[in-house]
Protein backbone atom coordinates (compact mmCIF):
# COMPACT_ATOMS: atom_id res chain seq x y z
CA UNK A 1 0.00 0.00 0.00
CA UNK A 2 1.33 3.68 -0.28
CA UNK A 3 3.13 5.46 2.15
CA UNK A 4 4.17 9.06 2.57
CA UNK A 5 8.04 9.52 3.02
CA UNK A 6 8.23 13.10 3.48
CA UNK A 7 6.24 16.22 3.62
CA UNK A 8 7.75 18.92 3.97
CA UNK A 9 6.10 22.50 4.46
CA UNK A 10 6.44 25.53 1.62
CA UNK A 11 9.69 26.60 0.82
CA UNK A 12 10.43 29.22 -2.17
CA UNK A 13 12.77 28.52 -5.16
CA UNK A 14 11.05 29.53 -8.32
CA UNK A 15 7.75 29.01 -7.19
CA UNK A 16 6.57 28.42 -3.55
CA UNK A 17 6.69 24.26 -3.40
CA UNK A 18 5.64 21.37 -0.61
CA UNK A 19 7.58 18.98 -1.26
CA UNK A 20 6.48 15.20 -0.91
CA UNK A 21 8.18 11.70 -1.51
CA UNK A 22 5.27 8.96 -1.49
CA UNK A 23 6.39 5.06 -2.19
CA UNK A 24 3.98 2.43 -3.30
CA UNK A 25 3.69 -0.37 -5.80
CA UNK A 26 1.85 -0.06 -8.08
CA UNK A 27 2.30 3.06 -8.46
CA UNK A 28 -0.33 5.44 -6.61
CA UNK A 29 -2.33 7.41 -7.63
CA UNK A 30 -2.06 11.56 -5.98
CA UNK A 31 -4.45 14.06 -5.62
CA UNK A 32 -4.68 17.09 -2.64
CA UNK A 33 -6.87 18.82 -0.60
CA UNK A 34 -7.01 22.31 0.99
CA UNK A 35 -8.96 22.17 3.98
CA UNK A 36 -10.55 19.17 3.39
CA UNK A 37 -11.94 20.52 -0.12
CA UNK A 38 -10.47 18.43 -3.22
CA UNK A 39 -7.87 20.58 -4.95
CA UNK A 40 -7.34 21.61 -8.62
CA UNK A 41 -4.79 22.14 -10.23
CA UNK A 42 -4.55 25.92 -12.09
CA UNK A 43 -2.24 28.45 -13.23
CA UNK A 44 -1.51 29.45 -9.60
CA UNK A 45 -0.99 25.64 -8.40
CA UNK A 46 0.00 22.59 -10.10
CA UNK A 47 1.83 19.53 -9.38
CA UNK A 48 4.90 18.23 -10.55
CA UNK A 49 6.29 15.21 -9.77
CA UNK A 50 8.30 12.13 -11.51
CA UNK A 51 8.56 8.27 -10.43
CA UNK A 52 11.81 6.39 -9.94
CA UNK A 53 10.76 2.95 -9.10
CA UNK A 54 8.39 2.60 -5.80
CA UNK A 55 9.14 6.10 -5.07
CA UNK A 56 7.56 9.12 -6.98
CA UNK A 57 8.90 12.62 -5.84
CA UNK A 58 7.22 16.05 -6.58
CA UNK A 59 6.32 19.33 -5.68
CA UNK A 60 2.98 21.09 -5.36
CA UNK A 61 3.94 24.51 -6.57
CA UNK A 62 2.58 27.89 -5.90
CA UNK A 63 3.34 30.83 -8.51
CA UNK A 64 2.78 33.89 -6.39
CA UNK A 65 0.13 32.17 -4.10
CA UNK A 66 -2.07 34.76 -1.74
CA UNK A 67 -3.37 34.63 1.60
CA UNK A 68 -6.29 32.71 -0.24
CA UNK A 69 -3.43 29.72 -0.56
CA UNK A 70 -3.11 29.62 3.52
CA UNK A 71 -4.55 26.73 4.52
CA UNK A 72 -4.02 23.11 5.02
CA UNK A 73 -2.82 20.65 2.45
CA UNK A 74 -3.29 16.88 2.62
CA UNK A 75 -1.80 14.86 -0.23
CA UNK A 76 -3.82 11.82 -0.67
CA UNK A 77 -1.83 8.80 -2.42
CA UNK A 78 -4.54 5.45 -3.47
CA UNK A 79 -3.56 2.03 -5.18
CA UNK A 80 -5.30 -0.85 -5.37
CA UNK A 81 -3.46 -2.20 -2.09
CA UNK A 82 -4.84 0.73 -0.02
CA UNK A 83 -4.56 4.62 0.24
CA UNK A 84 -1.83 7.23 3.06
CA UNK A 85 -2.81 10.88 3.71
CA UNK A 86 -0.16 13.23 5.14
CA UNK A 87 -1.44 17.52 6.11
CA UNK A 88 1.01 20.42 6.26
CA UNK A 89 0.20 23.82 6.88
CA UNK A 90 1.01 26.39 4.42
CA UNK A 91 1.07 30.05 4.97
CA UNK A 92 2.23 32.13 2.26
CA UNK A 93 1.14 35.46 2.91
CA UNK A 94 -0.90 37.88 5.54
CA UNK A 95 -4.19 38.83 4.92
CA UNK A 96 -4.47 42.35 3.80
CA UNK A 97 -6.31 45.24 5.98
CA UNK A 98 -6.29 43.24 8.85
CA UNK A 99 -8.32 46.01 10.77
CA UNK A 100 -12.28 46.91 10.94
CA UNK A 101 -14.95 44.52 9.11
CA UNK A 102 -17.83 46.13 7.90
CA UNK A 103 -20.72 45.03 5.56
CA UNK A 104 -22.70 46.37 3.11
CA UNK A 105 -26.56 45.61 3.07
CA UNK A 106 -28.77 45.82 -0.22
CA UNK A 107 -30.01 49.26 0.95
CA UNK A 108 -26.04 50.56 0.84
CA UNK A 109 -26.07 51.05 4.66
CA UNK A 110 -23.49 49.86 7.06
CA UNK A 111 -24.39 46.43 9.13
CA UNK A 112 -23.22 43.90 11.22
CA UNK A 113 -24.27 40.81 8.67
CA UNK A 114 -24.44 40.62 4.71
CA UNK A 115 -21.53 41.15 2.08
CA UNK A 116 -18.81 41.32 4.02
CA UNK A 117 -15.76 43.85 3.13
CA UNK A 118 -12.48 44.19 5.12
CA UNK A 119 -11.63 48.21 5.26
CA UNK A 120 -9.26 50.31 7.03
CA UNK A 121 -11.08 52.76 7.99
CA UNK A 122 -15.16 53.23 6.76
CA UNK A 123 -14.05 56.79 5.12
CA UNK A 124 -13.11 54.80 1.95
CA UNK A 125 -16.84 52.98 1.93
CA UNK A 126 -19.28 54.43 -0.83
CA UNK A 127 -22.85 53.96 0.13
CA UNK A 128 -24.57 56.61 -1.72
CA UNK A 129 -24.51 55.63 -5.46
CA UNK A 130 -26.12 59.09 -6.56
CA UNK A 131 -23.21 61.05 -4.94
CA UNK A 132 -20.83 58.51 -7.01
CA UNK A 133 -22.54 59.44 -9.75
CA UNK A 134 -22.22 63.27 -9.63
CA UNK A 135 -19.01 62.82 -8.84
CA UNK A 136 -17.94 61.17 -12.02
CA UNK A 137 -20.26 63.57 -13.80
CA UNK A 138 -17.74 66.39 -12.13
CA UNK A 139 -14.91 64.61 -13.37
CA UNK A 140 -16.05 63.65 -16.82
CA UNK A 141 -17.20 67.44 -17.01
CA UNK A 142 -13.88 69.13 -16.12
CA UNK A 143 -11.31 66.13 -18.45
CA UNK A 144 -13.90 67.50 -21.39
CA UNK A 145 -13.92 71.63 -20.50
CA UNK A 146 -9.63 70.68 -20.68
CA UNK A 147 -9.65 69.17 -23.67
CA UNK A 148 -11.59 71.83 -25.28
CA UNK A 149 -9.62 74.73 -23.55
CA UNK A 150 -6.35 72.54 -25.21
CA UNK A 151 -7.95 72.72 -28.63
CA UNK A 152 -8.45 75.91 -28.43
CA UNK A 153 -5.46 77.23 -27.51
CA UNK A 154 -3.79 74.90 -30.20
CA UNK A 155 -6.00 76.53 -33.17
CA UNK A 156 -5.07 80.23 -31.50
CA UNK A 157 -1.56 79.35 -31.38
CA UNK A 158 -1.09 78.05 -34.93
CA UNK A 159 -3.47 80.87 -36.34
CA UNK A 160 -2.01 84.18 -34.70
CA UNK A 161 1.28 82.54 -34.14
CA UNK A 162 2.96 82.33 -37.30
CA UNK A 163 2.58 86.05 -38.45
CA UNK A 164 4.30 88.15 -35.60
CA UNK A 165 4.85 91.63 -37.04
CA UNK A 166 7.67 91.79 -34.27
CA UNK A 167 9.43 89.05 -35.86
CA UNK A 168 13.31 88.77 -37.56
CA UNK A 169 14.34 90.45 -40.73
CA UNK A 170 16.69 90.01 -43.24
Amino acid sequence: PPRILTLEEPVLHMDHCIAFAVHGNPAPTLHWLHNGQVLRETEIIRMEFYQQGEVSEGCLLFNKPTHYNNGNYTIVATNQLGSANQTIKGHFLEKPFPGRIFSLSHQGSLQSEGLIMALPTPEFLCVDSKAFSFQVSIAVGLAAFACVLLVVLFIMINKYGRRSKFGMKG
